[in-house]
């Protein structure tokens, strides 16, 4: 096994007006949660075994039940930061108890009044509260704890950041503090110290402090010598004493933060804290491009007009800042308010620019392609969505816009790993679940767009937008894409053709598959003129459109799917090589009217289906694709990385040995050595996944998708030779397959019919037909033989919900149920004697009772995996060969935003009337 890493340490040996320097040097600072703290030699030699103070022994005593204390983190001007273990979640976190003089001056009953509204404030880009009290006077408050590193450490170790990351970093924090500033909270302590970043994404430190000492009032604060604020990030009204601080101080501390990030240093520095307030008060920052050319005017422009001396004089929000550094056009106002940013006028998309500098940061670009005068600029900007409805990020779950563009409905997770469909009104704030949706997915909207629809397992479901409960639409025989035409009839692809629901749910067959093509993706054209389709045949899949009335079928001879109309007259759609292109359409003639034009956006697709939005007037909204990294987790849910790169991973399995790792990545097949830490491509096919080793690690199969077939590939690992077929079926799709422990025969999971999964054993000795292990009239999947061979776990959905069970192998004997409330993924442990698996966001272990039946002792919960990948039809875990520890896929940056592009399609009018001339 890897030795686990070490924590990196947040030292900083930036040195501002006020370090201590011991012996002529300056000491560095341990950045935790913004307090400084001494750092010399000899303190840093003993902070794992530092001895604590007697207030806090008797904090420690008082707490025991609910925190273990490890050790000092660091002591600061207004608290001291300890490392606590939280006794009943085991798991970190960070303490912060005030000083005696500053509680003193609070007060416990405000402290604790004032402390629920920062507990209230739940955004990304805000360190969350999750705990406070008072003990014998002493007040304090815990947070998570984030082992990082703050923008300070940052700044000192690479003195300027990269100008786009910078912005990006600061509109994130501007994100958060406009969230704050609408519910009435004022930070009054910006600054690099107390920004941390978890995973490249800013945190918003200490809102805790600031909110109840600025309650306490101004006099009392000074008679303890003590102050909030730090003179570099100080308001000029905040620093001649003013009780009334609002917003625009917060928005002039940013404007200091991003000049330093840029520069190096913040706009005013001096010898004394006196020194820098006199120049905060008098002078004139420098221009930033005297100093560094690369940096855009539009920038300069929005970080000097932050930093106005008069307060009406700056942006009156953080969002309107956030706006003007993402906007190339903007040029500061002369005028005292701002309330507006100035640069092209803002029409339809003004809300929209609006929402997403509120919630979130905003990237905002304008295109012009070379060579082309276009008639509308194209804007992006990025929306912000919460931990508690975040994109689930699969292969169902691409959102859906209105045909107008106004709302946007999505598959996501709650923080508790539930899925449901969440609702997104573009002039609202936040999104809201729509009720009865849970497990929901591909959703639709009718073409009025006054209701959604989506697959609910062998059903469509659908549910006013006004508010009602979900109604059952049709039956549809499995998960269903699908469309909603003008005359209220839904058209839905299945894996025998084209299906059309009328409106009291009779379901008739429109096309039928007569050479075992599989239609998929239909989208509905205006007036009910036709439906856009892809059909997959053997080896690749074409456009098609279908008149509905006459069930005319015409080919559009392109090769691609999931096509999409929009009203600037063109077809949307993937590419054989999997990227985005449009084409000019005429809706009369229902025919191609030019080339294909290549469409830059960065769409995952999967499948066949790009993971994005797009409504009828060109609104296009791409889900952002989260970070992920393989790691490895012991059974307390402490995880290290296994490897440096981040990517799309999917399926890690370990050889028997545990040395070697195949891993999907970039729809191919990767071996991860982890003796010598190398990442090797082994499969060079189009959409290879699920990887799985033989007994004796000689051997690697995986599944392939070509077309509409989908078969199993085998392959030596040493990759020396070519990949072989396996397996091929011509009337089953095999989309996972398992050796058993003699590597003479192998276990295959199938798709067939609608709805149906099975499991069969095929022999690798002799031509033999299939024989059926799981086929019944449940859907049956993730298979997995423990290391004996004795048992088979499987998950079946036979109850209504899916479950884990255990049957005798190879004769099926029996059936025993192993999970209780809900149960995916079963894993067994090399070593035999536990069989783990998932149960909504907890990884569960179920010790099995020695013998010759099968029983289970107990279930043991290991950790939450709701950070980590999941899939509900295959295992995306596995076990090291002691069963200590398990190779997961960690989403270090969660797919928390989604991209707008607005005007994209308008700009390609007249390149399609180019095309048509």
């Amino acid at each position: 096994m890897m030795a686990p890493q070490r924590a990196r340490s947040c030292e900083s040996t930036y040195h501002e007006p006020g370090d201590t320097e011991v012996d002529g040097r300056v000491d560095a600072i341990a950045v935790v949660f913004g307090v400084g703290i001494p750092a010399t030699e000899s303190h840093a030699s003993r902070v794992s075994d530092i001895s604590f103070s007697r207030e806090s022994l008797a904090l420690q005593a008082a707490l025991a039940d609910r925190y273990t204390f490890e050790r000092e983190l660091g002591a600061g001007g207004m608290a001291t930061v300890f490392l606590v273990r939280d006794v009943k979640h085991d798991r970190h976190v960070a303490l912060k108890v005030l000083r005696p003089e500053l509680a003193a001056v609070i007060g416990a009953e405000r402290f604790l009044q004032e402390i629920k509204t920062t507990a209230s404030l739940q955004h990304p880009h805000i360190l969350g509260l999750i705990d406070s009290g008072e003990n014998a006077h002493q007040l304090w408050y815990a947070m998570p704890f984030v082992d990082g590193e703050s923008l300070r450490d940052r700044i000192t170790r690479e003195k300027q950041l990269p100008v786009g990351e910078a912005v990006r970093l600061v509109v994130e924090v501007a994100g958060a503090l406009d969230y704050a500033h609408r519910r009435g909270v004022i930070h009054r302590d910006i600054k690099p110290e107390n920004i941390l970043l978890q995973d490249g994404r800013a945190l918003v430190a200490d809102f805790g402090i600031a909110l109840a000492a600025s309650k306490a009032g101004g006099s009392r604060m000074t008679e303890t010598g003590m102050s909030l604020g730090t003179p570099q990030y100080m308001s000029p009204e905040q620093a001649m004493g003013e009780r009334e601080i609002t917003a625009r101080s917060d928005v002039y501390a940013l404007g200091c933060v991003l000049y330093a990030l840029l520069i190096g240093e913040p706009p005013f520095t001096g010898p004394t804290p006196q020194a820098i307030v006199a120049r905060v008060m008098t002078g004139e920052p420098a221009p930033l491009t005297a100093a560094r050319k690369t940096i855009p005017p539009h920038v300069e422009a929005a970080v000097l007009q932050a930093l106005q001396k008069l307060p009406a004089d700056r942006f009156a929000s953080a969002a309107e800042f956030a706006l003007a550094l993402g906007n190339p056009s903007f040029a500061p106002s002369t005028a005292a308010s701002h309330s507006l940013v100035r640069g092209r006028p803002m029409v339809a998309w003004l809300p929209w620019v609006f929402l997403a500098a509120a919630l979130s940061f905003i990237s905002f670009e304008q295109i012009r392609p070379k060579g082309e005068s276009a008639t509308e600029p194209v804007y992006r900007l990025n929306i912000m969505l919460p931990d508690s409805a975040e994109w689930a990020g699969d292969v169902v779950s691409s959102p859906v816009l209105s045909p107008d563009g106004r709302m946007l409905v999505y598959n996501g997770r709650d923080s508790s790993s539930a899925r449901r469909l969440y609702l997104r009104v573009m002039d609202k704030s936040d999104p809201i679940p729509i009720p009865g949706s849970e497990n929901g997915s591909l959703p639709f909207f009718s073409s009025d767009g006054r209701r959604v629809a989506f697959s609910l397992g062998a059903r469509i479901m659908n549910v006013a937008m006004a508010g009602s409960a979900p109604e059952t639409v049709c039956e549809s025989g499995g998960l269903a894409r699908a469309t909603w035409l003008e005359n209220d009839t839904i058209i839905f692809a299945t894996r025998t053709g084209l299906m059309q629901c009328a409106s009291n749910g009779q379901v008739t067959t429109l096309l039928k598959s007569a050479s075992g093509e599989r239609f998929d993706f239909p989208h509905g054209l205006p007036n009910d003129r036709g439906v856009l389709f892809g059909m997959r045949g053997e080896v690749a899949s074409r456009l098609m459109v279908i008149d509905p009335r006459t069930r005319a079928v015409k080919p559009l001879d392109i090769l691609g799917s999931d096509p999409r109309y929009v009203a600037t007259g063109h077809v949307v759609y993937v590419n054989a090589e999997g990227r985005l292109r449009a084409v000019p359409f005429d809706l009369k003639s229902l025919a191609v009217m030019g080339e294909p034009i290549a469409i830059d956006e960065q769409v995952r697709v999967e499948i066949g289906g790009a993971n994005m939005a797009l409504s009828r007037n060109g609104t296009m909204i791409i889900p952002g694709i989260g970070s992920q990294a393989l790691v490895l987790v012991d059974r307390s849910g402490k995880f290290e990385r296994l490897h440096a790169k981040l990517g799309d991973f999917g399926d890690p399995q370990l050889s028997p040995d545990g040395r070697r790792l195949a891993v999907r990545l970039d729809n191919n097949i990767w071996l991860l050595d982890r003796t010598q830490g190398t990442l090797t491509r082994l499969t060079f096919d189009s959409a290879a996944s699920r990887p799985v080793w033989s007994m004796d690690a000689h051997r690697v199969a995986y599944t392939r998708q070509i077309g509409r077939r989908v078969d199993a590939r085998i392959i030596n690992p040493d990759g020396n030779t070519k990949a072989d077929s396996l397996l091929a079926l011509p009337s089953l799709e095999v989309w996972e397959v398992l050796f058993a422990p003699n590597d003479r025969s192998i276990l295959v999971r199938t798709v067939g019919g609608p709805g149906r999964r099975d499991v069969w054993l095929s022999s690798l000795d002799s031509i033999s037909p299939l024989k059926p292990l799981l086929t019944t009239a449940a859907n049956e999947v993730a298979p997995a033989l423990s290391p004996d061979g004795r048992w088979l776990a499987y998950v079946s959905d036979e109850s209504g919900r899916d479950e884990v069970y255990v049957r005798s192998f190879p004769g099926m004997a029996g059936r025993y149920q192993v999970s209780r409330d809900g149960g995916a993924e079963p894993v067994w442990s090399p070593r035999g004697g536990e069989l783990f698996y998932r149960s909504g966001p907890l990884l569960l272990a179920a010790e099995i009772r020695a013998g010759t039946s099968f029983e289970v002792a107990r279930h043991t919960p290991l950790f939450s995996d709701g950070s980590y990948v999941s899939d509900g039809t295959h295992a995306v875990y596995d076990v090291t060969p002691d069963g200590s520890h398990f190779v997961m896929i960690k989403r270090l940056q969660a797919a928390s935003y989604m991209t707008v592009t607005l005007n994209r399609f308008a700009n390609l009018r007249d390149r399609g009337a180019a095309a048509r001339r």
